[in-house]
């Protein structure tokens, strides 16, 4: 068995009104898409759970669960897992990010692929407290969009997203 995190509403419930709870073990195919009914998604850790649940499930009172999981297994670069078999075995206590910690996150990886010396100073401006003016971040966005290019690299590229969000919860602005 393989300890992950899946992230469920406040009915303890998943698209399409899949009902968990303690012990409740639910089994899928294991084929198709990720993002298909093949699969079971989870997280690799808690904090990417919370981090990735605005883009992912969206659930406005997220319930974080410990989950055993086994089967087959198809990864998402570091974002979700899918398995076949997946049984919840407890409720556990989100971390929780602070408005700041959530923008260092998304800061931090974007510098893991982003080259643009303009946009890499702001970030560091940013980052330090140093400038967060708007007029900084709208230059920021200019050479950004110069440079959007570069997020085709996002796909290649191997990043330790749940390292990234263990250092963003763990900073003070």
């Amino acid at each position: 068995m393989t300890v992950r995190w899946k992230l469920t509403d406040a009915k303890h419930q998943t698209h399409g009104g899949c009902q968990w709870g303690p012990g409740v073990m639910h089994e899928a195919s294991g084929e198709g898409d990720l993002c298909g009914p093949g699969w079971i998604h989870v997280y690799l850790s808690p904090r990417l759970a919370v981090i990735l649940n605005p883009i992912h499930a969206n659930f406005a009172e997220p319930v974080l669960w410990r989950v055993e999981c086994d089967g087959s297994v198809k990864t998402d670069r570091g974002m979700k897992e899918g398995w076949s078999r997946v049984t919840t075995v407890e409720i556990v206590e989100a971390p929780v990010y602070s408005r700041e910690q959530l923008i260092a996150y998304g800061i931090w990886c974007a510098t893991e692929v982003c080259v643009d010396p303009q946009w890499c100073a702001w970030a560091d401006g940013w980052i330090s407290g140093r400038d967060r003016t708007r007029a900084a971040a709208r230059a920021a966005a200019a050479a950004a969009a110069a440079a959007a290019a570069e997020a085709a690299a996002w796909e290649a590229a191997a990043i330790d997203l749940d390292a990234i969000a263990l250092r963003a919860l763990e900073w003070t602005p």
